[in-house]
């Protein structure tokens, strides 16, 4: 196994440590947390006096928190958060932050667009997508600029989570905007492929109603830069881009060996693979072997024939030696049919690429941080051919930040540590990489060690690392997060 770079690492695990009884720095204590929740329980039924202390003891707690992030690793210690429509409850986003605050983490991950969902007002959305928040009464209510602002006001840096090439299913079943789903070579989009909900790392977002798009469709392009342009206005500290990446497949096509198993048979993506061929030679054998998955002699000799001013067959990448005598189609097959592959393969990554750029490009504008969320295993390349997701992380630009989601499950630390080993050895020197882990302090949880554990395993990897981040809120506050779900405005 490798990347789709061809390069093979050797990863060599870690030894799981003892469970440490060391308490986690930079966390409030339990009577400092009661103080607090009682003001702001008052201070939400009207007591002025409550307000003012209210406010006074968060100051207080944004100041101890950031002097204590300084004096202890990592620097930042983020958390990933999702709201629900009854955080516009008075009271609701106060408490959530304060928790987080409490937990000693300095740094939020607020999800604002994920299934086919927007967060922001039903007023101020100039997007395909619904608001998250449908309440009769609320239709101006920022749920994404309160984030913010009261993440801010404790001390908080607050970034903005977008789902990438993963529109949601109710974006791909609209009828004007069917046409800018992602496709394979046998027709199918991944709402009717067989697609695999529960992989490896996919568990810990298990979720329905994922649709990604062709990533060379200007619809898609638009509706998107839409949605990102809107989030910047708020001014978040930082937009994370996560989905940069095609489905992936189920059973044996979650290996793509086929150029049918790749997501380039939307209609944009065929119009920009076939304008990559320089003559009328290379663009009949792109037809072909994405019509028929090879090529084979009869059809080169078929397309000589049809073409006879041309030399040899070009597109992209291929410069063969001029020759003035072509070698026989039986000579040439194998080397075009292993040409085209790499092509095609080269194509879909290209997509990704390219979207990723066009993504970033409105939030490096307004000097507010980027950075890309990947699966460090969603790059390989497995004998012939690659895992079908084609993240090209490794070519992700470095003036970006890297968010590597080291969620593997093995029981204990060993894989996480071998992946960070191997995202560190593809990043440039500046790049920034913030590795995101998953689980909850104190217990282990789905063959996940305790998150004490695991920020011990990838301590070792400091200074280098200096902000680590956690999935999820809804794990460490699982009633909270049931309650603020559920809840009857």
């Amino acid at each position: 196994m490798g990347l789709l770079t061809n390069i093979i690492l050797s990863v060599l695990g870690a030894s799981q440590p003892s469970q440490a009884a060391n308490p986690i720095p930079c966390q409030l204590t339990a009577q400092a947390i009661q103080q607090k929740e009682n003001l702001r329980q008052a201070a939400i039924g009207g007591n002025r006096a409550a307000q003012n202390r209210y406010r006074a003891v968060l100051s207080q707690h944004a100041g101890q928190l950031a002097a204590c992030r300084q004096r202890n690793w990592p620097r930042n210690q983020a958390i990933w958060l999702r709201l629900y429509p009854c955080d516009i409850r008075p009271g609701s986003l106060e408490r959530i932050m304060d928790r987080i605050v409490n937990k000693g983490y300095n740094q939020v991950y607020v999800e604002v667009f994920y299934a086919s969902q927007v967060l922001l007002p039903q007023a101020d959305n100039p997007t395909p997508w619904q608001s998250v928040v449908k309440v009769r009464g609320a239709q101006r209510v920022d749920l994404l600029a309160q984030a913010i602002q009261k993440g801010r006001q404790r001390g908080l840096k607050v970034y903005a989570w977008l789902y990438a090439m993963n529109f949601g299913s109710a974006y791909a079943q609209r009828p004007d905007r069917r046409g800018t789903v992602a496709r394979n070579g046998f027709g199918q989009d991944n709402l009717s492929a067989l697609y695999d909900v529960a992989v490896d790392e996919d568990l810990v977002r298990r979720e329905n109603g994922k649709a990604f798009i062709d990533p060379y469709n200007a619809q898609a392009r638009q509706d998107y830069r839409q949605l990102v342009q809107a989030v910047v206005k708020r001014r978040p500290d930082g937009v994370l881009f996560d989905y940069v990446r095609y489905p992936r497949s189920g059973g044996g096509a979650s290996v793509a060996t086929r150029v049918q198993d790749l997501w380039i048979y939307g209609d944009a993506s065929l119009r920009a693979l076939y304008q990559r061929a320089f003559n009328n030679k290379g663009q009949a054998l792109i037809y072909q072997f994405l019509s028929q998955g090879y090529i084979t002699a009869g059809d080169i000799a078929e397309i000589d024939a049809l073409n006879p001013e041309e030399g040899e067959p070009l597109w992209q990448g291929r410069n063969p030696n001029s020759t003035k005598y072509l070698p026989l189609p039986e000579q040439r097959q194998p080397i075009l049919q292993q040409q085209l592959w790499l092509l095609t393969v080269t194509h879909a990554v290209q997509g990704i690429l390219d979207f990723l750029q066009a993504a970033i490009r409105p939030v490096q504008q307004q000097r507010i941080r980027a950075g890309a969320v990947f699966f460090p295993s969603g790059n390989r390349a497995i004998g012939q051919g690659y895992d079908s997701r084609i993240q090209p992380w490794d070519q992700f630009p470095s003036s970006i930040e890297w968010h590597p989601m080291l969620y593997k499950a093995c029981g204990n630390t060993s894989c996480i540590v071998g992946e960070m080993r191997e995202v560190l050895s593809f990043a440039q020197g500046r790049t920034e990489i913030k590795p995101a882990l998953a689980g909850v302090w104190g217990k282990s949880i789905r063959n996940r060690p305790s998150l004490e554990l695991q920020m011990r395993a990838i301590r070792q990897f400091a200074p280098r690392i200096a902000t680590v981040s956690h999935f999820a809120f809804s794990w460490q506050e699982p009633a909270l997060d049931r309650e603020r779900k559920f809840c009857r405005l």
